[in-house]
């Protein structure tokens, strides 16, 4: 095989050079976006990126290079760069790297899909949208005056060696699509639905993936809820009994317990970027991170989850890692460096966005346990309160502390019930003191793993692949607004 080779090539060329560890990356990165505005068929945007990412330990400290073009003479000189940037690095390098340990696995995974996506006719997936965006429009009349629907796939092929005798095949097959669909009135007024989420449903799955969805059936619903938005009460100002839907304790999750979490950000490696953790090491097992009912667990082998693997780009075999138990701070998402640091086992977090990039901790698959109640019994539980829908938007400072979110709508909930839809709602708070509060999450029936497919990192910038599982969760006494 032409890749092992070059790897193996590249692999015997750090050992001339004397490093302590090596690995190497080899990748093929196939992307293929459409989308469909207002029955335009947008710019279709279709991609392969090929290369080699060469990452060494010189001297106690870390060096990396990268290059698209796999010739002998190309490899020699990365190789040579990846040494000499570790060695430069060492010279200002206050404490060498230290890795915990683990075992150098051969593999192989292919992510599990029923339909390839890159099999099904270009025409065919635009006929898919041009049929959604028809339906948009022949169901909103003159009401809606804005549509669009997308749809997204990835094929990932990975060849990872490491000078310690692992050696890993991946393949990773990505789809997702989504909808939206609004109304404008002069430059002020802007109501709009999307589905499933705001920015669409990622999976680990094929072309399937757009059946099972079922776009065109949610659209007369979220025709109406358009309709309701325009003659909405603004969200009231107030503290109260806050329902989230499952899409929306997914990004609550992300921002306040995901980023919070990666250990790299905890240590102070996005200090000057996107900021730090209050989350320190200290607070292991003693932080009460949440109420007792919260479990969350790191899981990249979910079946279908957006960041689904089986070995992170390290080398280390993928497993369920628990990183918040009964409301505690139990472990973070981390690397086989960051891992050290805490005396404990990498949670094979550790993933780059290409070949092009050095790997760095990213959030996986990070999974809310669902609860024992059903959606309808949380709602029937609730005699004064509000239930939210659906990400708008969100905003997070840098320590993943205070937050504020907004959804797209919202319904007053009076007895038990459902009643008065509210536009504009939002809520606010403090991570701990927000999770703590917690008091119910809906069962296995509402779960589902939301895939986020844009997650932004790091200096140079990398866009990851993550997702959260989640039901839709009930806080007590929340600050609301509008």
């Amino acid at each position: 095989m032409i890749r092992k080779k070059i790897a193996e090539m590249a692999l015997d060329r750090c050992r001339s050079l004397g490093v302590e560890y090596a690995d190497i990356r080899i990748e093929n990165i196939e992307d293929e976006n459409l989308s469909v505005s207002n029955g335009t068929i947008e710019p279709i945007e279709q991609t392969i990126s090929r290369g080699i990412g060469i990452r060494v330990i010189k001297n106690g400290a870390w060096g990396f290079a990268a290059t698209d073009d796999l010739t002998e003479n190309s490899i020699i000189e990365k190789t040579k760069l990846a040494v000499d940037i570790a060695e430069a690095s060492a010279l200002v390098n206050k404490e060498p790297v230290q890795l915990a340990p683990a075992k150098a696995v051969q593999g192989e995974y292919i992510s599990s899909h029923e339909i390839d996506p890159f099999s099904i006719p270009l025409d065919d997936k635009i006929a898919y949208l041009m049929d959604i965006d028809k339906n948009m429009a022949d169901n909103g009349g003159d009401i809606i005056n804005s549509r669009n629907c997308f749809a997204g796939f990835r094929r990932r092929d990975k060849y990872f060696v490491s000078i310690h005798g692992a050696a890993i095949s991946q393949v990773l097959i990505h789809t997702g699509a989504g909808l939206s669909l609004g109304m404008t009135k002069g430059h002020r007024e802007r109501y709009e639905r999307s589905f499933p989420t705001s920015s669409g449903q990622y999976e680990t799955k094929g072309f399937e993936l757009l059946e099972e969805l079922k776009m065109n059936d949610a659209v007369p619903r979220l025709v109406e809820e358009v309709k309701m938005l325009q003659r909405a009460e603004t969200c009231p100002e107030k503290e109260t009994t806050l329902l989230l839907s499952g899409d929306q304790v997914s990004l609550q999750m992300h921002e306040s317990i995901g980023h919070a979490l990666e250990l790299d950000r905890v240590f102070g490696s996005e200090r000057n970027f996107s900021g730090t953790s209050f989350a320190t090491p200290e607070n292991l097992e003693k932080l009460k991170y949440a109420s007792d009912i919260v479990t969350v667990i790191s899981d990249p082998t979910a079946p279908h989850g957006l960041a689904n693997y089986a070995y992170d780009d390290e080398g280390v075999p993928a497993y369920p890692a628990e990183l918040i138990k009964n409301g505690i701070l139990v472990n973070y998402l981390s690397s086989r460096e960051t891992a050290a640091k805490i005396g404990m086992n990498s949670t094979a977090a550790m993933r780059a966005n290409s070949w092009a990039n050095i790997p760095i901790v990213r959030i996986s698959n990070i999974n809310l346990s669902p609860g024992d109640k059903s959606f309808e019994q949380l709602i029937s539980e609730i005699d004064d309160g509000i239930y939210m829908d659906t990400v708008n938007s969100w905003s997070i400072d840098d320590e993943r502390r205070y937050f504020q979110f907004g959804c797209e709508i919202g319904w007053l909930i009076k007895g038990g019930k459902l009643t008065t839809p509210i536009k504009n709602p939002t809520y606010s708070g403090c991570t701990t003191d927000f999770w703590n509060k917690c008091s119910g999450i809906a069962d296995e029936n509402s779960y589902r793993i939301w895939g986020t497919p844009n997650c932004g990192k790091g200096q140079p910038g990398q866009n990851a692949r993550t997702a959260q599982g989640a039901s839709p969760a009930r806080f007590d006494r929340i600050e609301i607004g509008g």
